[in-house]
């Protein structure tokens, strides 16, 4: 009997660990889309994706990995939380800037926060806030390429009419939000062709392989790509359980570019 105990405190502890390990993990999933509408004279575009960090302080590691190939850098919101130190937001911040120019969107747990403050904040460290607005660039050839954020939906601040009118109606549109929810507002005509989300933690913990949520995934939804992230950081318990915390580097390339390496 006592030997039945001890093995099961010792598993528990070793389950405990593990969870502990899971929420700790520093894993960047890499990913290439191809597009064929995506202008082929870009060459190619990187993105490093982080969402829900939370109360983490991005590891040094993660930093490191990804420094010289990133292009734009996007936080998919919970950036923060009630309780949070602004030292460590500042902290958080300053080693994305390191990496390319930062855009961020609204989460829910941003607004626990004094927004206030951490709007000006993103302005001191001079973070392009994307709420219900967009952010276009253009190659050498003229053509373009436009990055969306809308604010946060659980609040009914999101305006994607807006961020659409406020994107060039021609370029090649990445839509950022929090919620992946948003998916099921797009429609053919607004011509997105990736959302990067967050939000779910990708369940978080799985006892069982049951979850509220599924593990974060790509999916594809008519003509759009959408990526759902596990998130970098935790809520509630800083525990996770087959959801492993990630972040995500994505390069995005014309379609042709595969088919010549073939």
């Amino acid at each position: 009997m006592m030997i039945a105990i001890l093995v099961g405190i010792l598993l528990g502890i070793s389950l405990l660990l593990y969870m502990v390990r899971e929420a700790f993990l520093n894993k960047i999933v890499h990913h290439e889309f191809a597009f064929s509408e995506f202008p082929a004279t870009f060459g190619k575009v990187t993105i490093f994706f982080i969402s829900d960090i939370h109360r983490r302080v991005i590891a040094d590691k993660v930093i490191e990995e990804v420094k010289g190939k990133a292009d734009i850098v996007i936080i998919g919101g919970d950036l923060t939380e009630k309780g949070v130190p602004f030292d460590r937001v500042k902290e958080n911040l300053k080693k994305l800037k390191q990496l390319a120019p930062v855009y961020f969107v609204w989460g829910n747990n941003d607004y626990e926060t004094d927004y206030r403050k951490l709007d000006a904040t993103f302005l001191d460290y001079g973070i392009k806030v994307l709420d219900n607005t967009a952010v276009t660039f253009e190659s050498k050839s003229g053509d373009k390429l436009s990055v969306l954020g809308i604010d946060d939906i659980n609040q009914k601040r999101d305006r994607l009419d807006l961020a659409l009118s406020d994107a060039e109606s021609k370029s090649f549109k990445i839509l950022a939000s929090h919620y992946p929810d948003i998916k099921n507002k797009l429609m053919p005509d607004h011509k997105i062709n990736l959302v990067l989300s967050g939000h779910t933690h990708g369940g978080q913990i799985h006892i069982l392989g049951y979850s509220p949520y599924k593990k974060g995934r790509v999916e594809k939804i008519g003509n759009t790509t959408v990526l759902i992230s596990n998130g970098y950081g935790t809520t509630g318990v800083p525990l996770r359980l087959g959801a492993p915390a990630e972040c995500h580097l994505i390069t995005l390339i014309h379609d042709s570019s595969i088919k010549n390496n073939n």
